[in-house]
């Protein structure tokens, strides 16, 4: 078997973590590349996608990969998320560290009315 990365072994553990603590909640789950950031709420007892966002807007210029698109991603994805009517959430920042974008999109979201 191979070795993992530092960062699969990261990102491991903290889904594994999450899971254990989740209580039934929906999991706001976090990717970030370079060129942009991703986010989506995940229904992991059914299975499916309950909202996503991104920053990368189609049929526009896209709106990259700093902390201001992080920050609006952040307030779309929980505007989407009370639309579909899930108001707390667990949130998985996927092996990132929690500084820079990811903070900057987990604390939008707070803002927008996330619970987490």
């Amino acid at each position: 078997m191979a070795k993992l990365s530092l960062f699969a072994r990261r990102r491991l553990r903290v889904r594994t973590a999450l899971k254990a603590r989740s209580g039934g909640r929906p999991r706001l789950s976090i990717h970030r590349s370079g060129r942009h950031i991703y986010a989506q709420i995940i229904d992991d007892a059914q299975g499916h996608t309950v909202a996503a966002a991104s920053s990368m807007v189609t049929g526009q210029k896209s709106i990259g990969a700093n902390i201001d698109a992080a920050a609006k991603v952040g307030a779309e994805i929980a505007e989407k998320a009370k639309a579909a009517g899930v108001t707390t959430v667990v949130f998985d920042r996927g092996g990132f560290l929690f500084h820079g974008r990811v903070k900057a999109l987990a604390d939008a979201a707070r803002a927008g009315g996330l619970e987490f």
